[in-house]
Order: structure tokens, then sequence, then C-alpha cells
């Protein structure tokens, strides 16, 4: 075999070629060089800056909302971490062949996501499912599917349910209040949320963070003056009598008469805060105080304080209310039977109407609207509560005869629960009037003596003999305790007039007698069957008082009834 010759290549053509592939190799360098340090025609601002779009994130660092606590620091409202799943619709109409996928990880139909991902094509942001929990929200970004994103969030969640959902209200899903004391205190409670700057993967994973950014603020929490284990006992005991009863809603109010703190407010028929999927408009309303009602005779200790007051009478000041009705005007006004000659406490005690009418007629109209004025009737409570009712006090140049008897014993006018509570709390604190409070108080309030001491303590006087044998609220008795209090019974006011078959049953009093604690009002729309306030309000009264005086250590004043006092089936009209 010859052999092959050896190729020679020109030393010229050489060179050539070597200073070919060293200038190639020193134009590649300069061209690095130029792009990533010396940056002669910004062209390392370029490729950074599309480096760090497709990359560097500034992330939302989600604020944690306050929390709401009972006087005693339990939870109320407290706020979850939850993650909601968001996507780019742009970019995941590029991942079609996943969108099964997808759609069977957020329980939808395949259809109803591209219907979805069709309706926000244009946009660059569209939520798939928001509040998942955290590792069902992880699961699913571990598909790794294009265009899906995950984003931190909080959800607010209510331990103690529907028994606090009128007081608290709710927030929507974007964590802001909506009813109730969310929404009142929702500037308080909402934090302010913090930023990060972040590396993040094709699949919006994050890398690491560049830097701190801005840490989130929290909300501040909120303390209620409310009382959870007297919140419970009211509810449990309304909820009871409502069904009982079958009556259409009710309201139950207790407030420590000391500092006029709020110790419970709960209302029938409730609602679930934490699932509000069924959630009716009707059971949203806070009726102890939103709903207003005519008070009826529960009002009539206001009367006896403008009588007091007038010099005319004491409490044994004798009326003669024989025989048994009284004509005013065109109306003829009835005792539920012919009480005779009846002291003005036994005046209270019978919840005589004829007795009423009669010391009202003697007194100038002014002073019994003036002493209703001073107790707050007609005004607001200023308890915060967004959509508090005022009540209506009505005031009138010339009074007819029949309008100044009505007026006295609570037709004509109007008050909610809680300003009912309000007014009687100045026959518990010797004749001191104080705003009630939502919010758990430090100090005391501003206060005002709006009636004496010794009119307070008659009056208490007077209305603890309504609780005992021969008055119309013996189903108010608490063993061990004294009790004062007054029942109510009204008509319901309709277009034209009052309806003859529906009532609000009522029952306001305090508690222990001697030295009042607590002050308490129970109120019942609508009952079926028996509808007097001492036979329907009442007993909810006794119950949920028994309850609250021992778990407030509130000491017996009453040691030396042994056997419980005998009850009266039936009862006034009031």
């Amino acid at each position: 075999m010859a052999k092959q010759a050896k190729v020679q290549i020109s030393p010229w053509r050489f060179r050539i070629v070597l200073g070919g592939l060293l200038l190639l190799a020193f134009l590649l360098a300069w061209r690095a060089l130029t792009l990533q340090v010396l940056d002669v025609d910004r062209g390392y601002q370029f490729l950074q800056g599309q480096g760090n779009a497709r990359t560097n994130r500034t992330e939302v660092i989600p604020a944690h909302r306050g929390i709401i606590t009972d006087r005693n620091g339990e939870p109320l409202a407290v706020s979850t971490p939850v993650a909601s799943i968001w996507a780019n619709p742009q970019e995941l109409r590029g991942a079609k062949s996943d969108w099964s996928r997808l759609a069977g990880a957020l329980d939808m139909s395949v259809s109803e996501l591209t219907r979805r991902v069709q309706r926000y094509g244009d946009s660059q942001f569209m939520y798939l499912r928001r509040h998942l929990p955290p590792v069902a929200a992880q699961a699913l970004m571990q598909m790794k599917i294009p265009g899906v994103y995950l984003q931190r969030e909080y959800r607010r969640f209510y331990p103690a349910g529907e028994v606090t959902a009128h007081l608290l209200g709710f927030t929507d899903i974007d964590d802001r209040g909506q009813e109730g004391l969310e929404l009142t205190y929702d500037e308080w409670l909402n934090g302010t949320p913090g930023r990060k700057r972040v590396l993040k993967d094709l699949y919006g994973n994050i890398i690491r963070e560049i830097d701190a950014g801005e840490a989130a603020s929290p909300g501040k929490n909120v303390q209620l003056s409310i009382d959870l284990r007297l919140q419970y006992l009211a509810y449990r005991e309304l909820k009871s009598a409502i069904n009982r009863t079958g009556a259409k809603a009710g309201s139950v109010v207790i407030i420590d008469s000391d500092s006029g703190e709020v110790l419970a407010l709960v209302n029938q028929p409730s609602f679930n805060p934490n699932n509000r999927n069924q959630l009716t408009p009707d059971a949203l309303r806070n009726r102890a105080v939103i709903d207003m009602f005519e008070p009826g005779s529960t009002v009539k200790p206001l009367t006896m304080v403008a009588a007091l007051e007038s010099g005319k009478y004491q409490p044994d000041t004798k009326i003669n209310t024989n025989p048994g009705y009284i004509k005013v005007g065109r109306k003829l006004l009835e005792d539920h039977r012919n009480y005779g000659v009846l002291t003005v406490a036994e005046v209270l005690k019978k919840s005589s109407q004829v007795g009423t009418t009669k010391i009202a007629l003697s007194l100038d109209e002014h002073d019994i609207w003036g002493v209703f004025d001073r107790f707050g009737l007609g005004r607001s409570t200023n308890s915060g509560f967004p959509g508090e009712s005022s009540g209506v006090l009505t005031n009138r140049a010339n009074w007819r005869p029949i309008e100044r008897a009505t007026f006295a014993f609570g037709y004509g006018i109007t008050v909610t629960n809680l300003q009912l509570a309000q007014a009687y709390s100045v026959f518990a604190n010797r004749g001191v009037f104080q705003q009630v409070s939502l919010l758990k108080r430090t100090e005391k309030p501003a206060q005002q003596q709006v009636i004496s001491a010794k009119i307070a303590r008659q009056v208490v006087d007077m209305l603890e003999e309504v609780t005992e044998l021969g008055g119309t609220a013996t189903r108010a008795q608490v063993d061990a305790y004294r009790i004062a209090g007054k029942t109510g019974t009204s008509h319901k006011a309709i277009a034209g007039g009052y309806a003859e078959d529906r009532y609000f049953a009522i029952f306001a009093g305090v508690a222990p007698a001697s030295n009042p604690r607590i002050v308490a009002v129970v109120t019942i729309d609508e009952p079926k069957g028996d509808y007097f306030g001492g036979l329907v309000a009442a007993p909810v009264f006794s119950k949920v008082v028994s309850d609250a005086l021992r778990l407030l250590n509130i000491a017996p004043d009453n040691l030396e009834e042994t056997e419980p006092k005998p009850v009266v089936k039936g009862g006034a009209s009031a």
C-alpha cells in the first residue's frame, strides 16, 4: 500500500485561521464584557431588566387581622391562615393539556374552567379558588401547571358560632368587616400588609428572598365587655323559650349595673357566621339593638318616678281603682279585674291600668316625658353597634287625655331591648345614669344623677313586690336571691292600629334587689298560646339571672327563704 502524501498547509494560511479564531474569541469576550460589565450600549441594563421581569416578584405579605375576645380573654373572632389559587389566563391557555387535571383538583368541570379562562382572557389575573386549607393548596401547586399560582391569605373564624353571631357580625372573603362589631372596628382590627422582593421559578415557587422589604403590621385586638359564659347561658335559655312558646323571635340583654358593661346580648333566630351558604337577611338583624317595640307596662316604674318626684304621692298613697275600669275620652281602659283600693306600690304590683291612668292624669304630662328622657329613652345608647335604633319618644305641645294615659303605661313610644336595660340600670345604680358599653371598661364612665337615690330605692322596693305572691312576675323569682322587676305585654303595632292577636312579652328586672349588680331584659316576639310577660319572659329572666348571679360570685341576699315561693298561674295583662 502506498503511503498517503502529507498535505502541507501554508504558514500564512495557518496564521490567518488562527488569527480569525482569536479575533472571534476576543469579540465574544468583548461583547460579554460590554453587556455584563461595561454596559457601553446599555445592554447590561436591558438584559438584567428582562431577567428580573421574568423572575423577580414583589410578594404581598398579608396582615393578620386583630383578635376579638370576651372580657376574660376568650377568643371570639380569630384569623386562620389559608391559601388562594389564582392563574394568569394568558399563560394557562398554553397548558390546555393540564386543564383536566386542574379542574379535577379544583372540584370543577373542564367546561367551567374553560368559560372562566375565556372570560378573563384579556387580563393577567383571575382567582381559581379562594380560602383553601394550606395543605390542599400546596398539593395542587405540586402539579406544577404553568400559569397557576398561590396566594397566602387569612380567613376569619368564630369559635362560638351562632352564639355571638349578631354581636360580632362577620367579614367578607377579603377579611373586611361587613356586619356587627367587625364592621364598627374594621379600621382598628385591620392590619397593614407588608411587601418583600423574591426570586421565583417558572412555576411561581419562591427560590429565595431578595430583600426583606416592609414587614406586615398586624391589626389591633378588641376586648369586649361580653362574658362568653353568660352569653352561652343566655343563648341556651332564649333558644329553649322560643322553641317552647313557638315565638317568632326574642332577645336577652344582661348589663353590669356598676360599670354599664353589657355582659350578654343574644337573639333568636340566629345564624352560623362560619357557614353563610343559606343565610337569610331576617336572621342577620341584631334585634336587641335594632328592633323597636312599645315597652308597655315595663315603663310604669318610670311613671312612678314622676309621681314620687311630684310630692303628691308616696309608695303607700292610696288609689281607688273601683270599679276596675276607667273611661278616658271614648276609650275604656280596664284592669284584669277590679282591685278596689290600691296603694301606689300595689298599682305597680298588680300592673293596674286604672291606677296608672289616674296617677298620670293627675301629673303634668311633660314631667312624665322628662323622666323618660332622663332615663335615656328616645336616644341612642351610643354602643357603637352599626345601625343601632334610637327609639321614639314623642313630645307634643298639647296632649289629649288618652295620649297622656297610654304614654304613661308604654304606648306611643318605642324602645330597643338595650335601651330598656340601660334605663333600668338607673334603678340598680341608685339613680345614676351611665351609658352602656360593648367594650370592656378599665375606668368608670361619665355618670349623671338623674333621680334621687331615695326614689330609686323606693322604686326597687316596689318592683320587688311585683315578683312576690300576688304580683304579676312570681315566675321571675330566683332561689336565695331577692328579685325586682316589671312585666310588660304590648300589642304589636300594625298599619292602622294594633294587632289583636300579636304581642310582645317583656320582663325587665334587677338582681339582687338589696344591692343590684345585674340588669336583664327579656323580650319574646309573638309567642303562641300564653303571651303575658309574667308567663313567657319572666321564666327566662329567672333562669338566666340565676346562673349569672352564681357565675359572678354575687352573694345571696335571701338565705332565710328555705322554701320556694309560691308561683301563681296566670297574672295581670301586663
